[in-house]
């Protein structure tokens, strides 16, 4: 008999769900996933409400919540929720049914520790995945949920705490004959920080491209983002990304990049992307991350010239390597051994745990 993995059926619910308007992020997912593993997953009930108490998290997620199930599990169509009734739904076998959502049929599902299956992929390394893996990588990576850096503005907006507003504070007093009844304050007002994204597209990042791509889509569509490939050229795609559908800005982006798995001259390419981009405003004050083995077949005093010069355009500069997240990597390579005194941070990037943690410090910047 053949044994059908429920994690794709489990995850696509989770993505179906966010479309249909439930704001459950990667944690709520997770819980999602540990609570199911440990439930009959041949109770239909169970895994409802095991969704329900981990997914929702306000009243107004129910009737969407209770949709979504009805049609991810069972194909009916989606039915608001009568509130004199249980919602509970009918007892069946949920094997059948996440096995057809997952486009296997078979009648029974034997899954030992879905939750740490997940954990296990997180942090797998993307290049040594499979073609099954991989399919379940372009899910996590669809769960993640950037929240761009913010910066302050020259404006200001009134606030429970911060420094007094004299001018409120005094335009108060004229309305209670010049007593001091309350006191104004305000504080700076904040809004999003640009993100710049710098891919290396040669040879030796093949294996780590489509992952990446992916990983800015999810970026470039819910931040003010600008996503550019490096190479043998510069290539800008920030408008093939923002697409909605992930397989179609994929799409639009390989047509675009006429240099995918060629040579590295990160010096060039990086000097072309601040003599056209960066000084002009897109690398000002911006965080930007650069996403690269650092093998350079180019000049590395190039490099390491115009890494510093991007240091000192923009906020913060990350470097994201995929081979720092081995215990003993060293970066000796000729293009990051010149380049790193000019990067804030050397972050590994392969995994989706380590691309997690790089949304993490973004935010923090």
């Amino acid at each position: 008999m053949t044994q059908v993995d429920p994690l794709p059926g489990l995850v696509g619910f989770a993505v179906a769900l966010r479309a249909a308007g439930v704001a459950c992020g990667q944690e709520r997912v997770q819980a999602y996933l540990a609570a199911v593993d440990l439930l009959d997953l041949a109770d239909v009930s169970q895994v409802y409400w095991a969704g329900r108490l981990t997914l929702c998290a306000e009243p107004d997620d129910l009737p969407r919540y209770d949709s979504a199930f009805h049609a991810w599990f069972t194909g009916d169509t989606p039915r608001a929720p009568r509130p004199t009734r249980d919602p509970r739904p009918k007892r069946g076998n949920i094997a059948a049914l996440m096995a057809s959502s997952a486009g296997e049929g078979d009648d029974a599902v034997h899954v030992d520790r879905l939750a740490s299956a997940a954990e296990v992929l997180r942090h797998r390394d993307i290049s040594g995945l499979t073609a099954a893996e991989r399919a379940h990588l372009r899910e996590m990576i669809d769960l993640l949920r950037p929240e761009p850096p913010q910066r302050s503005t020259v404006r200001w907006r009134p606030d429970r705490r911060g420094r007094v507003d004299e001018r409120r504070t005094l335009r108060m007093m004229r309305a209670t004959g010049g007593e001091p009844m309350r006191i104004a304050r305000k504080r700076r007002s904040h809004k999003p920080r640009r993100v710049v994204l710098l891919i290396d597209v040669s040879g030796s990042m093949t294996p780590y491209a489509d992952a990446l791509l992916r990983f800015a889509h999810a970026v470039a569509r819910r931040a003010p983002t600008e996503v550019f490939t490096l190479g043998t050229r510069l290539t800008r795609l920030t408008r093939q990304l923002r697409q909605r559908d992930p397989e179609l800005a994929l799409t639009a982006a390989a047509r675009a990049v006429p240099d995918f798995a060629g040579g590295t001259r990160l010096g060039e390419t990086l000097r072309a992307f601040l003599d056209r981009w960066g000084q002009r405003g897109v690398a000002r004050q911006a965080v930007v991350v650069l996403f690269s083995d650092g093998w350079e077949r180019g000049d590395p005093s190039l490099l390491g010239a115009q890494t510093a010069r991007l240091s000192r355009l923009a906020h913060r500069v990350f470097w994201v390597n995929p081979h720092a997240g081995s215990p003993v990597y060293e970066p000796v390579q000729s293009g990051i051994a010149v380049a790193l005194p000019h990067v804030d941070r050397l972050l590994a990037g392969h995994s989706v745990a380590t691309l997690d943690l790089l949304l993490r410090e973004v935010r923090r910047a």
